[in-house]
């Protein structure tokens, strides 16, 4: 008898476990996020004007995020990934529907360019609303640099071996070596994918080291003389190093885009409303820009920038139609992705 009370009073325990484990706090928003992607007095903000707590986790690419994710282990409300990355989040069914009557700032304030380009992966923008966008470029120091750059062939020469800084990211390294090649950075021909990672081996002897937000503070430092950033993150370099300058290459890049989405198993949908919501409102907005020097989509809040050098950059808001062969990353199905992955190991490996 006392063994099966125990056994009723586990099943019991285990059942509370979970639903407590399930349970909708009201007072909540969970938030996933890029690193260091958001002014933090912004989450203070957010928190004191409408009482809502922010539990807030981080990571550094869209392939760390998607499994977790995917596996359910963490639920959040509310999460920022970048274009391609919602396209497979779409195909497999993990957003909802957001809820526009809850997120009147980003009808206003969202320029509608923005929204066009996003419906190369949320076709009828029913899904995602623009936090930042802009391009994948080179940042050279000119003291350590002969000439000026306009090519990515500079990252094959080996005149700046140990000065070389690549992305850890298998989308922007084999986006590098397609362009240059002329390819697409959507490629799926395994011809054109095979000649990229050859010449990413090739080139590996050359480079210092593959890293993601470290490209920033390694050029600021003068530890490299060349790498493959964000242009967001160069707006913050040059600030800290007018030595540094920032250059779309003449084959052509990324013009990227993240946004804010809400995946279907989700706790708290309306306060993820309510957190989109709050960051397209131009001051907050305004505040994010300041801060993390990503080109916002918030046309609102650009107005609001004072200073005419950043409100006019051409890094900040290049005029695209003065590159050629601009591209946005597609998500090109599971097969493609394992083949992308293999590929990246095999450089990895070498």
């Amino acid at each position: 008898m006392k063994r099966f009370i125990s056994l009723v009073l586990a099943v019991v325990l285990s059942a509370a476990l979970l639903c407590a484990c399930g349970a909708k706090d009201e007072n909540t928003v969970y938030v996933y996020n890029w690193g260091e992607y958001i002014d933090p007095e912004v989450i203070t903000m957010f928190e004191e004007e409408t009482g809502i707590k922010v539990v807030y986790d981080e990571f550094e690419t869209n392939e760390v995020m998607y499994p977790k994710v995917e596996a359910g282990a963490s639920v959040y409300d509310v999460i920022c990934p970048s274009d391609y990355m919602i396209q497979k989040m779409l195909d497999n069914d993990m957003l909802a529907e957001i809820n526009w009557d809850n997120v009147p700032n980003a009808k206003a304030n969202i320029g509608a360019q923005y929204f066009e380009q996003s419906k190369g992966f949320d076709p009828e923008n029913k899904y995602s609303v623009p936090y930042c966008w802009g391009t994948v470029g080179i940042l050279y120091n000119k003291t350590m640099v002969n000439g000026p750059i306009d090519s990515w062939n500079v990252l094959w020469d080996e005149q700046y071996k140990d000065n070389i800084l690549m992305q850890d990211s298998v989308r922007d390294a084999f986006m590098v070596s397609l362009k240059r090649n002329g390819n697409s950075m959507n490629s799926v021909d395994e011809t054109e994918l095979e000649a990229a990672k050859n010449e990413l081996i090739n080139q590996k002897p050359l480079v210092q080291a593959y890293v993601v937000d470290q490209v920033r503070d390694k050029m600021i430092g003068d530890e490299a003389a060349i790498g493959v950033i964000y242009s967001g993150e160069a707006i913050y370099t040059q600030r800290e190093n007018p030595n540094l300058e920032y250059v779309i290459p003449k084959e052509g890049t990324n013009v990227w885009i993240d946004s804010w989405v809400i995946p279907k198993n989700c706790q708290n949908k309306e306060n993820a409303e309510k957190w989109i919501d709050f960051m397209c409102r131009p001051d907050i907005a305004l505040l994010n820009f300041d801060y993390i020097t990503y080109s916002t989509p918030n046309d609102a809040a650009r107005e609001l920038i004072e200073d005419e050098d950043i409100k006019n950059s051409s890094i900040a808001f290049p005029d695209l139609t003065q590159y050629n062969n601009l591209e946005t990353f597609s998500y090109l199905g599971e097969e493609a992705d394992l083949l992308y992955n293999n590929l990246w190991e095999e450089i990895k490996a070498y």
